[in-house]
């Protein structure tokens, strides 16, 4: 789960985290107050989307008077951010972040990310801070410092020193430096968060070091022992297929292909995806049911990939294993037979009394072509998209 920047900032904050003064607007009119009520002569107005580069995108605005910081909330509020990271849809704008301008002397690059070869969390900052890390490693990649952390002692505070006067750090920023990096760290261990980023971290020509831009995304596996967390959501800024899924225990990610995909186990439901591709089509989406294929679940399977109307066929593909075949092939006749599903629809059943299962499916009297094995299956799901797709173009 992700969360917006003055969220990520003020969890920092708790964590002895150095942050510019700000606050959240939600109209121009509020946005004005918020200037007035941080005080200074000038202001930067920072649109909230879960994404990055929003200032390529004309999603932050340098204000150095009241009016100018009531105009640009105006441009802001209600537009649609387009980022490389958001797509082509991009990102709608409904709250902003009015902050202090800073006075910036230099940016630094710092973050935290789960290493999952070494099983570590893993620190990378960079003297090359304001850019994408991708970028930072392609064009300055010798100014990149790693630090592994371990796990049964926690980050320590020679590893922060070390890094520090590996950036090249005067003295006086290194003990502030190994302060932020610390709360960074115990902020990462202790909210089960899965990447902090502060980029850019600045140190500011009066020689504080502020995080100027912050991100944080978290384990959604543990959200339920973080209902603080939790609450931190805005499904504005989500895929609302993807919202609709997690809200009902599916776990969804959509895709912008053509083929509706059911499937039961993650591993199945990529080796499924790639034999789609290499029959020729492209899938609509990742869809694991997970072990229970009951009608209900596979009810609401079928709900949420036909809410997509760039699907014009559906295969699900089970493997019945603490299940059996019997029990899935009825849930998916009583999904059919409740669901109103206008595209073709091919099953694939493997595992416990699968043969029970196949007679099931057969005798239903439904729409419903059968497959014996996944690259039959696959095979099958692409042809009939595409006779569906020929005969949708004809009428």
């Amino acid at each position: 789960m992700d969360i917006h920047e003055y969220q990520a900032k003020e969890l920092l904050a708790d964590f002895g985290v150095p942050i510019p003064r700000g606050g959240l607007a939600y109209s121009p009119e509020q946005a004005s107050y918020r200037a007035r009520e941080i005080g200074g002569d000038a202001w930067v107005v920072k649109s909230q989307i879960h994404s990055g580069a929003r200032g390529k995108a004309g999603g932050i605005k340098f204000c150095t008077d009241g009016h100018q910081v009531w105009e640009a909330a105006d441009q802001l509020l209600g537009k649609t951010l387009v980022t490389h990271q958001t797509g082509p849809q991009g990102k709608g704008v409904y709250r902003l972040y009015i902050e202090e301008a800073t006075k910036i002397a230099k940016e630094l690059y710092l973050g935290f990310v789960l290493d999952r070869g070494s099983e570590r969390v893993m620190v990378v900052a960079s003297s090359a801070g304001g850019m994408e890390i991708e970028d930072i490693a392609q064009s300055e990649p010798g100014s990149i410092v790693r630090e592994s952390v371990e796990p049964a002692v926690g980050m320590q505070a020679f590893q922060a020193r070390e890094i520090a006067f590996a950036l090249g750090l005067e003295p006086a920023i290194v003990s502030k430096m190994v302060s932020t990096i610390l709360g960074c760290y115990r902020a990462f261990r202790d909210l089960d968060a899965t990447m902090v980023e502060i980029n850019p971290l600045v140190i500011t020509e009066e020689g504080d070091l502020v995080a100027l831009d912050a991100k944080m995304s978290f384990d959604d596996n543990a959200l339920f022992r973080r209902p603080n967390i939790s609450e931190l959501r805005d499904k504005s800024q989500e895929d609302p297929r993807e919202t609709n899924a997690a809200d009902r225990g599916l776990s969804y990610v959509g895709l912008d292909g053509n083929i509706g995909c059911i499937i039961n186990g993650a591993g199945l439901a990529m080796a499924t995806m790639d034999m789609i591709k290499h029959a020729g089509g492209e899938p609509a989406n990742f869809l694991d049911i997970g072990g229970g294929a009951t009608p209900e679940r596979v009810t609401k399977a079928f709900n949420l990939v036909l809410s997509d109307d760039k699907v014009q066929a559906i295969l699900v593909n089970i493997f019945a294993g603490i299940n059996r075949c019997d029990w899935v092939a009825e849930g998916v006749i009583k999904a059919v037979q409740k669901t109103k599903i206008d595209v073709p629809l091919v099953v694939r059943l493997s595992g416990t009394n699968v043969e029970e299962g196949r007679r099931l499916l057969k005798e239903s009297g439904l729409p419903i072509i059968t497959a014996e094995n996944l690259a039959d299956a696959a095979e099958m799901a692409v042809s009939a998209w595409k006779s569906h797709s020929e005969s949708q173009g004809k009428e």
